[in-house]
């Protein structure tokens, strides 16, 4: 297992919709755990394959505490349902520094492949819900802020052009 980079808001890898995958061999499993360790070690509760530069449609979700750790694979999700509503607070590995409060669906049901190659169904609510939008936002291009209105998003954008020609990117 390795420690990844994360890759940051601005690498064109993350704005790629991510190819699906086909076959589920050991080259797969291994980027699994490599996700896994980058993610506990960021340390963060979800993380998409693009965000380490690999532009495959996988991700890793596990908003569980240490100690408690309930690891979940997605490969090729689709999400299959939206209902409700929340507004809360969200961040994101590859923009790191920055939180704003989003709307997203309080419930989602995605379908999936696990690292075996079974399909799996997932829902959620509330945190998990939130995870497995943003991680297949993330598997589709899109990122949390593409949800913010346009005025805060060149807020952010503002900032994350200071820290780079700061060199703090």
């Amino acid at each position: 297992m390795a420690i990844r980079k994360i890759v940051k808001y601005g690498d064109p890898v993350l704005r790629k919709k991510c190819s699906p995958v086909n076959v589920i061999g050991n080259e797969i499993r291994k980027l699994i755990r490599d996700m896994f360790e980058t993610m506990y070690d960021a340390p963060g509760i979800g993380l998409a394959a693009n965000q380490i530069g690999v532009g495959l449609s996988v991700a890793v979700i596990d908003i569980q505490p240490q100690g408690k750790r309930m690891p979940l694979v997605l490969i090729n999700p689709k999400v299959v349902e939206l209902k409700g509503h929340l507004f809360e607070e969200e961040g994101c590995l590859s923009i790191p520094g920055f939180l704003s409060k989003i709307k997203r669906h309080g419930f989602a049901k995605v379908t999936a492949l696990n690292e075996k190659g079974l399909p799996m169904t997932y829902t959620g609510e509330g945190l998990l819900a939130r995870a497995l939008q943003h991680e297949t936002d993330h598997l589709n291009g899109k990122f949390y802020i593409d949800h913010l209105p346009i005025l805060k998003r060149w807020k952010i954008f503002a900032e994350i052009r200071k820290r780079k020609k700061s060199h703090l990117w």
